[in-house]
């Protein structure tokens, strides 16, 4: 299950905060795509992965260079390839949270409460400790704490 933080200073100094999901895909993720990044790209853009670079959009049938994904969808892969790092969650629209909040295993922060209504489990993390929470309205609350 994935991690969040919702204070940027509760982000242990050893794990990399990575703010600019679209540039660190472009630049890192894009190069490591595998069989896995398929059925996620086909969930939340609903286009098909051809491969390395480039992308079938659910327009037309064009072919798209792979940085075509919308922000969501490279958030999500960011996450899932790069387990370790922590990713901004802000450019997440509800069809990339629902997949996000389903992975094994990722860290992610917003300091503000991005929430899919599906969510099942997730573990919060802040200066105080850290719990799992598995229900939506308690993450909300969770959230909306004083900091």
């Amino acid at each position: 299950m994935i991690t969040i933080f919702k204070a940027k200073k509760d982000i242990p100094q050893n794990k990399e905060y990575v703010e600019l999901n679209d540039l660190f895909f472009n630049q890192n993720t894009a190069a490591v795509l595998d069989e896995r990044a398929s059925g996620i790209i086909e969930k939340i853009d609903a286009s098909k992965f051809l491969g390395k670079y480039r992308i079938q959009s659910r327009f037309d049938d064009v072919v798209l260079n792979i940085d075509q994904l919308s922000a969501g969808c490279k958030t999500v892969l960011n996450v899932l390839y790069y387990p370790d790092k922590v990713f901004c969650l802000k450019e997440c629209g509800s069809n990339a949270l629902e997949i996000l909040y389903g992975l094994e295993n990722g860290f992610v922060y917003s300091d503000y409460a991005l929430i899919p209504f599906n969510m099942e489990k997730v573990t919060v993390r802040t200066s105080k400790g850290e719990r799992q929470i598995s229900d939506y309205e308690e993450l909300k609350e969770w959230w909306c704490d004083a900091k």
